[in-house]
């Protein structure tokens, strides 16, 4: 088990890559974007952090703490949408960045069928004028996107690679696979080196757990901590494969920093399979409180569910040397540990 606190040498020369460079994180006081800032701090990198402080979204300056007391000040703090880019604090840190992290946006599919402008607004238009940016002034910057395997909607098999047909059943899916595309674009047309990520179900510390709509594997951990029951909807034996922050941080530092990377797109996931009931029988027992129950489908969730999922890491793993180091049941003690020690921020 790793935390961001021992991510150095988790990705190779990381701290020769990385010591001294300006990293811009957008989205950096949320979950993934929080634990990555975090990681670049510790390798010596210059990191500033762009968040919109979205209400519901998840971003908090307590992200940015590292055992549990004040912020680390060495990291900038910009409160703002990136589409704001006349804002010169905005304009400074992207125009002046040698790699950006850009994993701003929404994050829930379910409050994207709800609100489908905001989440075009949030995931595509804002990332567009970004773009644009970095294209008039900042071509020299190396960008990381990070997108979604919901964009792969139901998958027709397993496991599922970039080769996969294209079938989005949610608005939040079709606006980030709309962004992959104008951030491939931009790296072919204009030369803006662009690499895109997309990630399977990732959880561990720093993630929002007050809203079901972040997700079935934060909604669970809220529910066991609170000795509440845990809902599996159906028969429970859908499959995914989790993927722990460190493992995507890693991933995600590997793109930056591995030449060829510029222009590909990876699936990344955990080669580990499990269930939705052994997922959530696996946090019971590390919370030691809650209980598994199941129920229905409720029509909102059923809508969009895609069944069971796991990824295909294979081209990560050839060209990135990447590797999904943490098995599900050592990262969802650590995970619960850390939310204890925590509990009024996140619950």
């Amino acid at each position: 088990m790793t935390s961001s606190g021992d991510r150095k040498g988790a990705v190779g020369d990381g701290e020769t890559v990385f010591a001294g460079k300006r990293c811009l994180v957008t989205g950096g006081l949320g979950f993934i974007g929080s634990n990555l800032a975090l990681a670049l701090n510790n390798l010596g990198a210059q990191v500033t952090v762009i968040d919109a402080c979205a209400p519901h979204h998840g971003g908090s300056v307590h992200n940015l703490s590292e055992d549990g007391g004040e912020p680390d000040p060495n990291i900038a703090v910009i409160t703002a949408d990136i589409a704001e880019v006349s804002d010169p604090t905005v304009r400074r840190a992207a125009v002046g960045a040698e790699y950006i992290f850009n994993l701003a946006g929404e994050v829930s599919h379910v409050d994207s069928m709800t609100d489908p402008l905001a989440a075009l607004n949030s995931n595509t238009t804002s990332h567009f004028a970004f773009l644009e940016l970095l294209r008039n002034e900042n071509t020299d910057v190396v960008v990381v996107y990070t997108s979604t395997r919901q964009v792969f909607g139901r998958p027709r098999y397993l496991p599922v690679d970039e080769d996969h047909p294209i079938a989005p059943v949610d608005v939040n899916a079709i606006t980030k696979f709309a962004t992959e595309q104008l951030h491939l674009l931009y790296n072919e047309v204009y030369g803006l080196r662009s690499t895109v990520i997309r990630a399977t179900n990732i959880f561990g510390p720093r993630q929002r757990l007050r809203e079901h709509a972040h997700g079935f594997l934060p909604t669970f951990v809220r529910q066991a901590l609170q000795d509440e029951a845990l809902v599996v909807f159906g028969d429970g034996l859908q499959e995914r494969d989790c993927l722990y922050v460190d493992d995507v941080v890693d991933c995600l530092l590997l793109a930056a920093s591995i030449e060829d990377a510029p222009g590909e797109l990876f699936v990344i996931g955990n080669d580990e399979h499990l269930t939705l009931r052994a997922i959530a029988e696996s946090i019971v027992d590390a919370a030691g409180s809650g209980r598994v129950e199941f129920g229905p489908w409720p029509a909102d969730r059923d809508a969009i569910d895609i069944g069971s999922y796991f990824g295909d890491s294979s081209k990560a793993k050839r060209m990135l040397g990447w590797q999904p180091r943490t098995f599900f049941d050592e990262a969802i003690k650590h995970t619960i540990s850390f939310y204890r020690a925590r509990y009024a921020w996140y619950l």
